[in-house]
């Protein structure tokens, strides 16, 4: 069983919890998260990387010299890819697709994975609400410094907390998003992860089938 403590606003202690086996213990997997890291990574990717073949480039249409006779290596088009200006082989093109396929089991409990590798490195920090007085990056700032956030972290809203999401997003290295959207890739590019009392529970209804 993985305890943690819980904290107000204020950075201090409220009292302590149990986190749920079913989301925050399950074993280390490293290769599945890995293809799913991947496989997300790869769904991101625009791909607006692009060469011309030959038939892309202006020109070329009239054979440089006759086939025989010249002493010159034979040749079709001036925009053949081993002359200068010609074609490029093999470059990237905008058309490929780079799209990996994950199915939903295996993304979900890529997911429980990683929460729980956070849980035993005491990554994750729970606070007893994350509703905010008012919807300022200020409030959320003071947050990070009184409960010791002081590199990256995921922010995890439950749905009485979505105005926090306004209030987190103009701060640096920084990924506020509700419950359904966490996601394997956010979680592992970030330090830490912050939750409500409310989000864990959320947690639990949400991805544990």
């Amino acid at each position: 069983m993985t305890k943690v403590s819980v904290y107000n606003a204020a950075g201090e202690k409220q009292e302590e919890i149990t986190l749920p086996e079913s989301v925050f213990g399950l074993p280390a997997n490293n290769d599945l998260v890995h293809q799913v890291y991947v496989a997300q990574s790869a769904n991101q990717r625009i791909g607006s990387a692009h060469t011309k073949v030959r038939s892309d480039i202006r020109g070329g249409g009239k054979k440089p010299w006759k086939q025989k006779g010249t002493g010159n290596a034979r040749t079709g088009s001036i925009r053949n890819p081993i002359w200068r200006g010609g074609g490029t082989i093999f470059g990237p093109s905008k058309d490929r697709n780079y799209t990996k396929n994950i199915n939903v089991k295996m993304r979900r409990k890529a997911l429980l994975t990683v929460l729980s590798e956070k849980a035993r490195n005491g990554k994750i920090v729970v606070m007893d609400t994350l509703v905010l007085p008012e919807a300022k990056t200020k409030n959320v700032a003071d947050i990070f410094t009184k409960n010791g956030i002081e590199k990256s972290v995921t922010i995890g809203l439950g749905k009485t907390e979505n105005q926090t999401y306004k209030a987190a997003r103009n701060i640096p290295k920084t990924r506020a998003m509700e419950i359904e959207k966490l996601n394997v890739k956010d979680l592992l590019d970030t330090d830490k992860i912050l939750l409500s009392q409310e989000s864990v529970t959320k947690i639990e209804k949400h991805f544990v089938k």
